[in-house]
Formats: C-alpha cells, structure tokens, sequence
C-alpha cells in the first residue's frame, strides 16, 4: 500500500507549483513580447530603407531628366558659340532650381568643358580621366550612369556624378552631359531620420562601392565594400532583404533592411543597433518581472512560514538528535586530539606520560615487566639544514608510519612521540631481550624504506634505540628511572656510531 505524502510535502509541492508557473507564464509573455518587438522593428527598418530607395530614387531622377533634356538639346542645336551661352545660363537655373545639384557639366569628345552651370569659367580643365567619361566612351548605352563618387575640382566638395552620352549625328561619341548631385544633400536627409545613437544609414552601388554613410566620415566615401557582410547579404538575397549583422567598422550588432533602388544600380541599407531595439523591451520585461519575483517571493514566504510550523515540532526533535550526536562525536574527536600527535599521528607525549602511569601501576600490581625503546632519528638536524623542514616533516611522517605498523600490535602497546626527532615505544609484559628484537625490526624496517641523506656516511636515514624493561615494585620514581635508563642506551647507541639499538647495562647481581 502506498504512503501517503504528508501535508509538508503536499504543501511544499503546491507553493513550488504556483511559484514555477508565474515563472513560466512571465517568462513566456516576455519572450512572445521580445519576438513582437522584434519582427515591429524588422518592419519599421524595412519602410524606412523604402523610403530611403524612394528619395534618393527621385532626386537622381530629377538630375537625370535634367540630363535627358541637355543631351537632346545638344544634339539636336549643337555647340555653338550662341548655343554654349544659352546653355550655361539654362545650366544655372536648373541647378538653382534643384538644390541636391552641385553642378551641371556638358564634355566634348575629348573631356574638355563646353559649358557648365558654374558663374566662372574654368581654365585648362580636362575631365577625360574620370571613370563616367570612360565608361561613356567605352559603351554606346544611352542610359544614366551613377558613376563613382568623385571630389570636385574646383571645390573640393564629394560628388556623385549621374551622366548620360552625347553622340554625334553618325551616333559616333559626342561627349558626356554630367549632373554632379552632393554627398551631403543625402548626408542632410539621412540626419534627419531617428535611428537612434548606434544605427547606421548608407547609399552603395551595385558594384559594393560606398556612396555616403551615417555616421558620416570623408573616409568612407568611395570604399570597397565587397568584402563586408552587408554586401554578401545584399548580393545573396536579391533586391530586398534584412539580416543581423555585426559590423566590421565598430562591432556592433545591428538589425540590416536593404532595398535597391527601382531606376538606378543603387541600393540603400538601414541599421538599428539590436541592443538599442531591445532597449525598451528590456525595461519593460525588469519591471513586470521584478513584479512578478516579488509575487513569487511573497507566495513563497508565506508557504515557507506554513510548512516551518508543520515542521517546527519535527526538526526540534531532529536537531535535538544531531546535537547530541555531535557532540558525542566532538568529544570522541577532541580526545583523540588531545591525545594524538599532529604530525605523525602517533600518540603524543600528554598521552605517553598517562599510559606510563598506568602501566607502570598495572605492572606493580601483576608484577610483570615493563619495557620502553627510546628512538632517535640519526643526524636528523642535518637533514633539515640539507633538504628543509617540510622535508624533514615527511621523514617523520614516514618514519611514524612504520613504527605504528610494526610496534602496536599488542592492545596494550604504545608508539609515542616523545618530543622532536625523539620517539618511544611502550610495551606492558615485555622483557629486553623482546624488546631488543622489536627495536632491531624497528631500525631494519627504517633503514629498509631508504630515505635518502646527504649528511651521513651511508647515505639514507637511520635510527638509534635504547632499550630497558623493568619489573616494578611500588618505591616511588621508577616510572623516571625507566625513562632514564632507556634514554642512557640511546645515547650509548648514538657514542658507538648510530644505526644500532643499545639495551641498557644492568649491574651484576650481589
């Protein structure tokens, strides 16, 4: 039979429920909102670069039916003395007329000047290098051409040239009748629209060449920009279209709408900066999801509140449980401690001193024997000074490993740090004859492990023991005259020349 939850977990599951689904729902509505916001924008960039195509389709337009009435004209009257003065007068009406004109230029056959709209007339001046007057004497099309932005001569102004061919009567190359328009008319429009503080705006030719830009900068009039991804855009999804673009120029990642323009190998491309797309959306979803967190939070309090007091008996009884418990396990723990040497993990010398005492009166009381080894590491201060004290603590830890591996065997024995590089090994009911043999396995154990030392004679870590076991009787101080008597044979080990284990010398009995 299956058991049914309590009314902690049913309650804990409802509050998590609620609280998950406002999530959910705010979460949804914000990201429906922000595809919203999004796909408004792609439409507003998209009438913004129709209207774009559509103005700067109409201004080329207005230069070029200038043009297609210059050519006629020309062709049909000729250039003349008479006919030369009617024209530039004509030339200056209609550039005053339109004020996108910079200039309105006729070129004979050879690139030079034959009339412009300019109240100076220039001198010397051939324009047969310039690519629109190349194009035209190369082609016999008698369409416009949007040439490549040129900078003026005669006034230093950028300038994009709009021409069409004169052709003499045998349709042989007359020359070229040429409307120069000014960068900074379009500059001017494009001033005036809102795209906010990182969009951008800007006129190319078909060909990728850059006719104006805003933000504007001289240096970008006339680039190459058939490498940039706006390009590749435009030239992969045809006349029309819109991609999200990161911009080579500033690293901003921006929403493109391009369209080209209906009469001229032209094409506009506007740019609004995602991140500022998203501006007002992003307000709006911190707000209403500020509101909503402070909801969940509210919801989840008081289902917090609720499910602390189903709990509060319960969890009394449990922390309750765990004090104890841990407490219990502190006081085994900090026993061990007080007792434990924190290096070698043997017993330390508070723990030695008790467990003498207690031996010492358990032997007195059973008249048994009680043997200590007293240890000492050889020339273990020159193995600091060589190797360093974080060395020289590996070594004891070593060494302390065996000795606890070998010596405590017995319930009874111990294997203590007396004090530095000194080590001791109690062992109850032994005599020194076993004692002896344990020391022998001790520093064979030791000298086995091969721990590498410069500063003595043979090269590895050693030991030196002293052993001596007595059978207590209850005259005061024998505890220290074991102690002493081990410690006389560890130095009588150390005179002799280290790496031996002494036991200490007895008098002959009287």
């Amino acid at each position: 039979m299956l058991r049914r939850p309590s009314i902690t977990s049913r309650t804990v599951v409802f509050v998590t429920i609620v609280c998950l689904g406002l999530v959910a729902i705010d979460g949804w509505n914000s990201w429906q909102s922000r595809l919203l916001h999004l796909r408004q924008m792609g439409v507003a960039t998209s009438n913004l670069v129709q209207a774009m195509a559509q103005q700067a389709d109409d201004q080329i337009q207005m230069a070029d039916t200038v043009l297609v009435g210059l050519v006629e004209r020309i062709e049909s009257d000729g250039t003349g003395p008479a006919e030369v003065a009617r024209l530039r007068d004509f030339l200056a009406l209609r550039v005053a007329q339109l004020p996108q004109l910079d200039g309105l230029h006729i070129y004979d056959e050879a690139g030079n000047w034959v009339a412009n709209s300019r109240q100076i007339w220039p001198q010397n001046l051939n324009n047969a290098d310039r690519e629109y007057f190349q194009f035209h004497r190369a082609n016999a099309s008698r369409g416009p051409h949007v040439g490549v932005p040129v900078m003026s001569r005669t006034n230093g102004r950028s300038l994009i040239p709009i021409s069409r061919r004169i052709n003499h009567a045998d349709g042989s190359f007359a020359g070229v009748a040429l409307a120069t328009m000014r960068v900074d008319f379009f500059g001017k429009f494009y001033d005036s629209l809102d795209i906010g503080q990182a969009g951008a705006l800007g006129l190319i030719r078909e060909d990728g060449t850059m006719i104006t830009r805003r933000p504007y900068n001289p240096s970008v009039v006339g680039r190459d920009m058939r490498d940039s991804d706006l390009f590749q855009a435009y030239r992969s999804q045809g006349p029309v279209g819109t991609a999200y673009i990161r911009s080579a120029q500033d690293g901003v990642l921006r929403l493109n709408s391009f369209r080209r323009l209906s009469h001229y190998p032209l094409f506009v491309a506007a740019s609004l900066s995602k991140e500022e797309i998203l501006a007002d959306w992003w307000r709006e979803t911190l707000w209403h999801s500020g509101g909503v967190v402070l909801l969940v939070l509210v919801v989840g309090a008081v289902g917090w509140r609720l499910v602390k007091q189903f709990e509060l008996q319960i969890q009394t009884e449990a922390e309750l449980r765990r004090a104890r418990d841990a407490l219990e396990t502190l006081n085994q723990t900090l026993n061990a401690l007080a007792m434990e040497d924190g290096l070698t993990g043997l017993a330390n010398r508070r723990k030695f001193d008790v467990t003498l005492d207690t031996e010492f009166s358990r032997a007195i009381r059973e008249a048994s024997t009680l043997a200590l080894i007293m240890i000492d590491v050889d020339c273990f201060k020159q193995y600091n000074d060589i190797y360093g004290h974080a060395a020289g603590d590996e070594c004891l830890q070593a060494i302390g490993r065996t000795i606890a591996a070998i010596a405590a065997k017995r319930p009874g024995d111990l294997a203590a740090r007396y004090g530095g590089e000194e080590l001791a090994v109690l062992l109850p009911d032994t005599d020194v004859q076993s004692a002896v043999l344990l020391a022998e396995r001790i520093r064979n154990a030791v000298r086995d492990l091969k721990i590498a030392h410069a500063g003595v004679a043979n090269g590895f870590v050693t030991l030196s023991a002293g052993v001596e076991a007595l059978r207590p009787s209850t005259s005061s101080g024998q505890s220290k005259e074991l102690i002493e008597a081990a410690d006389k044979a560890l130095y009588q080990a150390k005179i002799e020349g280290r790496d031996r284990v002494c036991a200490a010398a007895h008098p002959p009995a009287s």
